[in-house]
Protein backbone atom coordinates (compact mmCIF):
# COMPACT_ATOMS: atom_id res chain seq x y z
CA UNK A 1 0.00 0.00 0.00
CA UNK A 2 1.52 3.56 -1.08
CA UNK A 3 2.19 5.77 1.64
CA UNK A 4 -0.91 8.37 2.21
CA UNK A 5 -0.12 12.07 0.56
CA UNK A 6 0.08 14.74 2.95
CA UNK A 7 -1.88 17.62 2.69
CA UNK A 8 -3.63 19.88 4.96
CA UNK A 9 -7.46 20.27 5.39
CA UNK A 10 -7.67 23.18 3.34
CA UNK A 11 -5.47 21.96 0.99
CA UNK A 12 -7.32 18.55 0.68
CA UNK A 13 -10.81 20.37 0.16
CA UNK A 14 -9.63 22.61 -2.38
CA UNK A 15 -7.92 19.49 -4.62
CA UNK A 16 -11.24 17.68 -3.66
CA UNK A 17 -13.64 20.35 -4.71
CA UNK A 18 -11.33 21.21 -7.69
CA UNK A 19 -12.40 16.99 -8.71
CA UNK A 20 -16.21 17.14 -8.25
CA UNK A 21 -16.17 20.27 -10.22
CA UNK A 22 -14.45 18.52 -12.79
CA UNK A 23 -16.27 15.44 -12.54
CA UNK A 24 -19.66 16.00 -11.45
CA UNK A 25 -20.80 17.34 -15.08
CA UNK A 26 -23.21 16.44 -17.88
CA UNK A 27 -20.08 14.26 -20.04
CA UNK A 28 -20.05 12.14 -16.91
CA UNK A 29 -23.16 10.50 -17.62
CA UNK A 30 -21.52 9.18 -21.38
CA UNK A 31 -19.46 6.79 -19.47
CA UNK A 32 -21.00 5.98 -16.74
CA UNK A 33 -24.13 3.47 -15.74
CA UNK A 34 -26.17 6.29 -14.89
CA UNK A 35 -26.85 6.75 -18.10
CA UNK A 36 -29.25 4.28 -18.48
CA UNK A 37 -31.97 6.00 -15.93
CA UNK A 38 -31.15 8.83 -17.36
CA UNK A 39 -33.54 7.51 -20.73
CA UNK A 40 -36.49 8.32 -18.42
CA UNK A 41 -38.15 11.68 -17.10
CA UNK A 42 -41.38 9.79 -14.97
CA UNK A 43 -40.18 9.52 -11.74
CA UNK A 44 -40.56 5.68 -10.97
CA UNK A 45 -39.21 4.82 -14.60
CA UNK A 46 -35.95 6.34 -13.47
CA UNK A 47 -36.29 4.55 -9.79
CA UNK A 48 -36.99 1.34 -10.68
CA UNK A 49 -34.55 1.82 -13.70
CA UNK A 50 -31.65 3.26 -11.41
CA UNK A 51 -32.18 0.57 -9.22
CA UNK A 52 -31.86 -2.35 -11.26
CA UNK A 53 -28.61 -0.66 -13.20
CA UNK A 54 -26.92 -0.46 -9.77
CA UNK A 55 -27.75 -3.87 -8.99
CA UNK A 56 -25.59 -5.28 -12.07
CA UNK A 57 -22.96 -2.51 -10.98
CA UNK A 58 -19.52 -4.50 -10.71
CA UNK A 59 -17.53 -5.67 -12.99
CA UNK A 60 -16.47 -4.42 -16.92
CA UNK A 61 -18.49 -1.19 -17.35
CA UNK A 62 -18.99 -1.52 -20.59
CA UNK A 63 -20.94 -4.84 -20.06
CA UNK A 64 -22.46 -3.22 -17.16
CA UNK A 65 -23.99 -0.59 -19.18
CA UNK A 66 -24.64 -2.76 -22.11
CA UNK A 67 -26.85 -5.65 -20.14
CA UNK A 68 -28.86 -2.52 -17.93
CA UNK A 69 -29.96 -1.16 -21.21
CA UNK A 70 -30.89 -4.44 -22.31
CA UNK A 71 -32.63 -5.00 -19.28
CA UNK A 72 -34.84 -1.72 -20.13
CA UNK A 73 -35.41 -3.37 -23.73
CA UNK A 74 -36.81 -6.65 -21.99
CA UNK A 75 -38.98 -4.10 -19.95
CA UNK A 76 -40.29 -2.89 -22.97
CA UNK A 77 -38.71 0.68 -21.92
CA UNK A 78 -41.67 0.97 -19.86
CA UNK A 79 -40.30 -0.14 -16.36
CA UNK A 80 -42.62 1.10 -14.01
CA UNK A 81 -45.73 -0.09 -15.97
CA UNK A 82 -43.89 -3.53 -16.45
CA UNK A 83 -43.18 -3.74 -12.89
CA UNK A 84 -46.83 -3.01 -11.94
CA UNK A 85 -49.25 -4.92 -14.75
CA UNK A 86 -46.97 -7.77 -16.22
CA UNK A 87 -49.14 -11.02 -16.32
CA UNK A 88 -46.87 -14.58 -15.44
CA UNK A 89 -46.45 -14.82 -18.97
CA UNK A 90 -44.83 -11.68 -19.47
CA UNK A 91 -41.42 -12.90 -17.33
CA UNK A 92 -40.53 -15.48 -19.45
CA UNK A 93 -39.00 -13.44 -21.51
CA UNK A 94 -36.63 -12.25 -18.84
CA UNK A 95 -35.40 -16.07 -18.39
CA UNK A 96 -32.45 -15.71 -20.24
CA UNK A 97 -31.13 -12.76 -18.83
CA UNK A 98 -27.66 -12.78 -17.63
CA UNK A 99 -24.77 -10.61 -16.16
CA UNK A 100 -22.09 -12.26 -14.27
CA UNK A 101 -23.77 -14.13 -11.24
CA UNK A 102 -27.01 -12.23 -11.60
CA UNK A 103 -29.53 -14.48 -14.27
CA UNK A 104 -32.60 -14.17 -15.48
CA UNK A 105 -34.39 -16.02 -12.39
CA UNK A 106 -32.83 -13.14 -10.21
CA UNK A 107 -34.19 -10.58 -12.63
CA UNK A 108 -37.94 -12.12 -12.41
CA UNK A 109 -37.81 -12.36 -8.64
CA UNK A 110 -36.73 -8.67 -8.41
CA UNK A 111 -39.28 -7.39 -10.54
CA UNK A 112 -41.95 -9.46 -8.15
CA UNK A 113 -40.06 -8.24 -5.33
CA UNK A 114 -40.46 -4.46 -6.51
CA UNK A 115 -44.22 -5.03 -7.59
CA UNK A 116 -44.34 -5.83 -4.18
CA UNK A 117 -42.72 -2.42 -2.82
CA UNK A 118 -44.75 -0.20 -4.93
CA UNK A 119 -47.96 -2.12 -4.43
CA UNK A 120 -47.65 -2.76 -0.31
CA UNK A 121 -44.77 -0.24 0.82
CA UNK A 122 -45.88 2.75 -1.27
CA UNK A 123 -42.41 2.80 -3.27
CA UNK A 124 -39.14 2.99 -3.04
CA UNK A 125 -38.69 6.05 -1.59
CA UNK A 126 -41.06 5.39 1.23
CA UNK A 127 -39.29 2.31 2.44
CA UNK A 128 -36.14 4.39 2.56
CA UNK A 129 -37.43 7.34 4.16
CA UNK A 130 -39.11 5.57 6.69
CA UNK A 131 -36.07 3.79 7.92
CA UNK A 132 -33.97 6.52 7.22
CA UNK A 133 -31.50 7.54 10.64
CA UNK A 134 -30.42 10.61 11.61
CA UNK A 135 -27.14 9.81 11.20
CA UNK A 136 -26.71 7.43 8.18
CA UNK A 137 -29.39 5.59 5.43
CA UNK A 138 -27.32 2.20 6.71
CA UNK A 139 -29.76 0.60 8.45
CA UNK A 140 -32.68 1.91 6.09
CA UNK A 141 -30.65 -0.85 3.53
CA UNK A 142 -30.97 -2.95 5.70
CA UNK A 143 -34.87 -3.18 6.41
CA UNK A 144 -35.03 -1.97 2.47
CA UNK A 145 -33.92 -5.78 2.15
CA UNK A 146 -36.39 -7.37 4.74
CA UNK A 147 -39.11 -5.91 3.10
CA UNK A 148 -37.80 -7.16 -0.80
CA UNK A 149 -37.79 -10.50 0.28
CA UNK A 150 -40.73 -10.78 2.58
CA UNK A 151 -42.55 -12.46 -0.50
CA UNK A 152 -41.97 -15.92 -1.79
CA UNK A 153 -38.46 -15.97 -2.99
CA UNK A 154 -35.49 -17.78 -4.35
CA UNK A 155 -32.85 -18.03 -1.61
CA UNK A 156 -29.83 -17.41 -3.89
CA UNK A 157 -31.43 -14.08 -5.17
CA UNK A 158 -30.68 -12.59 -1.67
CA UNK A 159 -26.99 -12.01 -2.50
CA UNK A 160 -27.71 -9.60 -4.83
CA UNK A 161 -29.11 -6.97 -2.27
CA UNK A 162 -26.22 -6.04 0.16
CA UNK A 163 -26.71 -5.48 3.81
CA UNK A 164 -24.94 -3.26 6.00
CA UNK A 165 -25.79 -4.40 9.32
CA UNK A 166 -23.65 -7.88 7.75
CA UNK A 167 -20.97 -5.65 7.35
CA UNK A 168 -21.17 -5.00 3.95
CA UNK A 169 -20.27 -1.76 2.54
CA UNK A 170 -23.28 -1.95 -0.62
CA UNK A 171 -21.45 -0.25 -2.92
CA UNK A 172 -24.26 -0.38 -5.26
CA UNK A 173 -27.09 0.36 -2.95
CA UNK A 174 -24.94 4.03 -1.62
CA UNK A 175 -24.64 4.52 -5.00
CA UNK A 176 -28.03 4.19 -6.37
CA UNK A 177 -29.15 6.52 -3.44
CA UNK A 178 -26.62 8.86 -4.33
CA UNK A 179 -28.36 9.37 -7.76
CA UNK A 180 -31.90 9.71 -6.21
CA UNK A 181 -31.00 11.84 -3.45
CA UNK A 182 -28.44 14.39 -4.27
CA UNK A 183 -29.94 17.52 -5.63
CA UNK A 184 -27.61 19.98 -7.41
CA UNK A 185 -27.17 22.03 -11.01
CA UNK A 186 -24.84 19.95 -12.51
CA UNK A 187 -27.49 17.78 -14.18
CA UNK A 188 -25.84 13.68 -12.90
CA UNK A 189 -27.79 13.39 -10.10
CA UNK A 190 -31.49 12.92 -10.20
CA UNK A 191 -32.64 14.78 -6.90
CA UNK A 192 -35.78 13.17 -7.11
CA UNK A 193 -36.24 11.97 -3.20
CA UNK A 194 -37.04 15.02 -1.43
CA UNK A 195 -37.87 13.43 2.13
CA UNK A 196 -33.99 12.38 2.40
CA UNK A 197 -31.51 14.57 3.29
CA UNK A 198 -27.87 14.26 1.16
CA UNK A 199 -26.28 14.80 4.53
CA UNK A 200 -27.49 11.00 5.39
CA UNK A 201 -25.64 9.68 1.88
CA UNK A 202 -22.83 7.56 2.01
CA UNK A 203 -20.10 7.34 -0.45
CA UNK A 204 -20.24 4.40 -2.49
CA UNK A 205 -16.52 2.49 -1.71
CA UNK A 206 -15.32 0.23 -3.52
CA UNK A 207 -11.64 -0.98 -5.04
CA UNK A 208 -10.70 2.72 -6.87
CA UNK A 209 -12.61 5.17 -4.26
CA UNK A 210 -11.37 2.92 -1.61
CA UNK A 211 -7.37 3.21 -2.65
CA UNK A 212 -7.73 6.87 -3.27
CA UNK A 213 -9.31 7.65 0.11
CA UNK A 214 -6.06 5.81 1.47
CA UNK A 215 -3.64 7.70 -0.69
CA UNK A 216 -5.62 11.38 0.43
CA UNK A 217 -5.28 10.00 4.11
CA UNK A 218 -9.48 9.90 4.07
CA UNK A 219 -9.31 5.71 5.13
CA UNK A 220 -6.84 3.92 6.83
CA UNK A 221 -8.60 0.50 7.22
CA UNK A 222 -7.75 -1.86 4.41
CA UNK A 223 -10.77 -3.94 3.85
CA UNK A 224 -13.78 -2.17 1.64
CA UNK A 225 -16.52 -3.03 4.70
CA UNK A 226 -18.87 -1.27 6.57
CA UNK A 227 -16.56 -0.44 9.38
CA UNK A 228 -14.50 1.31 6.57
CA UNK A 229 -17.45 3.09 4.80
CA UNK A 230 -18.41 4.49 8.40
CA UNK A 231 -14.78 5.86 8.91
CA UNK A 232 -14.50 6.96 5.51
CA UNK A 233 -18.58 9.10 6.23
CA UNK A 234 -17.18 10.80 9.16
CA UNK A 235 -13.65 12.12 6.72
CA UNK A 236 -15.88 13.13 4.19
CA UNK A 237 -18.38 14.79 6.67
CA UNK A 238 -15.67 17.14 7.93
CA UNK A 239 -15.14 18.44 4.53
CA UNK A 240 -18.62 19.09 3.32
CA UNK A 241 -21.99 18.12 6.29
CA UNK A 242 -24.55 18.94 4.07
CA UNK A 243 -23.45 16.86 0.76
CA UNK A 244 -20.33 14.45 1.68
CA UNK A 245 -21.09 12.35 -1.01
CA UNK A 246 -19.85 14.57 -3.61
CA UNK A 247 -16.85 13.60 -2.95
CA UNK A 248 -17.55 10.28 -4.98
CA UNK A 249 -17.09 11.99 -8.09
CA UNK A 250 -13.48 13.09 -7.21
CA UNK A 251 -12.58 9.48 -5.80
CA UNK A 252 -14.17 7.69 -8.61
CA UNK A 253 -12.45 10.51 -11.39
CA UNK A 254 -9.27 10.05 -9.68
CA UNK A 255 -8.95 6.40 -9.61
CA UNK A 256 -10.74 5.40 -12.67
CA UNK A 257 -9.86 8.07 -15.40
CA UNK A 258 -6.63 9.12 -13.66
CA UNK A 259 -5.38 6.00 -12.63
CA UNK A 260 -4.52 8.10 -9.12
Amino acid sequence: MSKALQFSKKELKEFLDTKVEQYNHPRFIESDPIQVPHLFSKKEDIEIAGFLTATIAWGNRKSIIKNAHKMMQLLDHSPYDFVCNHQASDLESLSDFVHRTFNGQDFIQFIKSLHHIYNHHNGLEAVFSTYSKTQTLQYAIHQFKNHFFEIEHLSRTQKHVSDPLKNSAAKRLNMMLRWFVRHDNSGVDFGIWKTISPSLLSCPLDVHSGNVARKLGLLKRKQNDSKALTELDKALRKLDANDPVKYDFALFGLGVFEGF
